[in-house]
């Protein structure tokens, strides 16, 4: 696969399971010798139809510096100042999530990488699934990462806080 202009492109939202996912693309990245496109999709607050009698150009900006600064802090988060270990490109832009990384990832030897997210029937009804979405219509190979292990330990530990409830470390300590 270490064809000239092979790409591995990462769905990044700044969530807990797109950076997994973004760790796992640089990690493919380097494994093939390719390029890690860091994509982040936004949309205007109220999605495009809040917008369609064409919004001033000012609030335009203003989303897109803040996608901006989203991408580079998952990336700052993800991978700190070292970087990914390859060659990285940014990329931004105004759209729903799964039609963005489906126009990015169009070539038949790139690999799309997505967080496949903790899902349950309210979540689905309510927010349909990206992996879903480019797993049934990408036109090369996808690469749903599940969540890290410690993604359910940080929910129970932010559920318990939530809820005041006792906090307790024996868990966490154990080895399996």
């Amino acid at each position: 696969m270490n064809e000239p202009g092979y790409r591995v492109v990462a769905g990044v939202s700044g969530s807990l399971g797109s950076l997994t996912a973004l760790h796992r693309a640089a990690s493919e990245a380097r494994a093939t010798g390719a390029t890690l496109w860091a994509v982040l999709a936004w949309e205007p607050p109220g999605g495009d139809i809040a917008h369609r009698g064409g919004p001033s150009p000012e609030p335009l900006a203003a989303w897109r510096r803040m996608a901006v600064d989203r991408l580079a802090d998952a990336l700052d988060t993800a991978f700190g100042s070292a970087g990914p270990g390859v060659p990285l490109e940014r990329l931004v832009v105004q759209g729903k999530p799964g039609g963005v990384l489906l126009e990015a990832a169009d070539r038949p030897h790139d690999l799309l990488v997505v967080g496949a997210g903790a899902r349950g029937r309210i979540r689905r009804a309510l927010w349909p699934s990206v992996a879903r979405y480019c797993l049934a219509r990408a036109c090369c190979p996808v690469l749903a990462v599940p969540p890290s292990p410690l993604h359910r330990a940080f929910h129970t530990m932010h559920r318990r806080n939530t809820w005041k409830l006792p906090l307790t470390t024996q868990g966490l300590a154990e080895r399996h």
